[in-house]
């Protein structure tokens, strides 16, 4: 009897622990437990298979290509090719709540370091600052530059959640240093917020005003709830405002601020900017270091117009102001102003003899075969002016990453290559 009453308790106890299982929430899975048999499907046959995500983030990623596209369509939009970004970190005692794990303040400084190399990788010609806010007080981390490692050591040596969170405070800091800036240079900060609300010396209002009268546009990223202030600036400063629910959420958020924004219209007037593209130092050669001041030997630039030494690029030179940069900067500045077009879909065929599906049984980037489990043609999109066909996979790297179609750049031969071969 003691060992049917103990079972009988076991039984209770499991389904004591279904049930509170059940009233988990969707954005707990993922912290509780793996739960790896969730991501199963039953296909066709009755066998179990993975669930393929990859399939839902190309849907996603397609979504959003359209949203770009159907902005663009029509009218030709500027774009702020070089962008003077400040991230402002709220690192106030709200940052070490744990509805992030392992903490708001771990999950921020992840992918703030996701987003700046990104950053460098998509806007090669601009410049980064991070500012962090501690005890009710802003804190200069980094200097405006073009070095994403310099950013990220300073951004990961000082996590540490202290007092309360003052935003006035941050907008003055970095409208001190932005204001700077040069005028054909776009003026941007984004802000991580953290608390519910903010401590400020002096009135906000007249801090947002300023903020607006010198062109500078704020955007923020929340990680409580939403705040009227916090959405009263990115609405003045013509900025953008949203507030993460999850991980994955604030990720794509980030990431969302990572391409040029349209230029602002005092902005879209075109102005000749002098550059000089410095010559790379001789291995064995010993100099001062202009912008950290210390004695260096071999790797480094020369700035073509004083000799100065310089460790990084693009930046500008501390001895005589000129911007520095190199010719693959430039060039990859190029494909924001004429983004490649987004692929079409080709919708799922029945069978393998359709013409057109003869000229795409592999995918022209990759040569991966096209045809699905079970002889079945799979999900792949088409190009509108080559007619070549691609994978999913391929589709994404052609337009976040190459920025040029293969099949395009194959047929435009130049004419001495063809004669040659004739």
């Amino acid at each position: 009897m003691s060992n049917q009453k103990k079972r009988l308790n076991g039984g209770e106890r499991e389904d004591e622990d279904e049930d509170d299982a059940e009233g988990i929430g969707e954005w707990e899975r993922a912290y509780v437990d793996d739960r790896s048999w969730e991501a199963l499907q039953e296909d066709e046959s009755g066998l179990l298979r993975p669930i393929d995500n990859s399939a839902i983030y190309h849907a996603q990623y397609r979504r959003r290509l359209r949203m770009l596209s159907a902005a663009a369509a029509g009218t030709r939009i500027q774009k702020g090719l070089i962008r003077y970004l400040y991230i402002v970190i709220d690192f106030s005692r709200a940052a070490a709540e744990m509805d992030f794990r392992p903490s708001r303040m771990a999950v921020m400084a992840k992918h703030v370091e996701a987003f700046i190399r990104e950053f460098f990788d998509q806007n090669p010609l601009s410049q980064i600052g991070l500012v962090s806010i501690k005890n009710g007080v802003a804190h200069t981390l980094t200097d405006l530059g073009g070095s994403p490692e310099t950013h990220i050591k300073a951004l990961m040596g000082k996590l540490e959640a202290l007092g309360d969170s003052s935003l006035q405070n941050a907008l003055e800091l970095v409208h001190e240093h932005l204001n700077q800036v040069p005028s054909y240079g776009h003026r941007e900060v984004l802000i991580l917020y953290s608390a519910l609300c903010t401590c400020d010396p002096g009135d906000i209002m007249e801090t947002i005003q300023k903020c607006k009268k010198s062109k500078l546009r704020c955007s923020v990223i929340g990680l409580s709830a939403e705040m009227f202030i916090c959405k009263h600036l990115c609405q003045e400063t013509g900025g953008l405002y949203s507030v993460a629910v999850d991980e994955v959420h604030l990720k794509d958020l980030l990431l969302e601020h990572a391409p040029p924004p349209p230029a602002i219209a005092e902005f879209a007037i075109a102005n000749l900017i002098k550059m000089g593209f410095p010559q790379r130092a001789a291995e064995g050669s010993m100099a001062i270091c202009s912008c950290h001041k210390e004695v260096k030997i071999g790797a480094g630039y020369m700035c073509p117009r004083c000799k100065a030494r310089v460790c990084d690029l693009p930046t500008e030179c501390t001895i005589c102001g000129l911007t520095l940069v190199s010719s693959p900067h430039l060039a990859r500045s190029y494909h924001h102003l004429f983004p490649i077009a987004p692929f079409d879909e080709v919708p799922a065929l029945s069978s393998l003899n359709d013409n057109r599906r003869k000229l795409g049984k592999n995918c022209f980037g990759c040569q991966q075969s096209l045809i699905g489990t079970g002889n079945k043609p799979g999900p792949c999109v088409t190009c509108r002016k080559c007619k070549h066909f691609f994978c999913l996979d391929c589709d994404i790297y052609i337009h976040e990453s190459l920025h040029n179609c293969p099949g395009c750049e194959s047929i435009h031969r130049p004419k001495s290559v063809s004669l040659m071969e004739e």
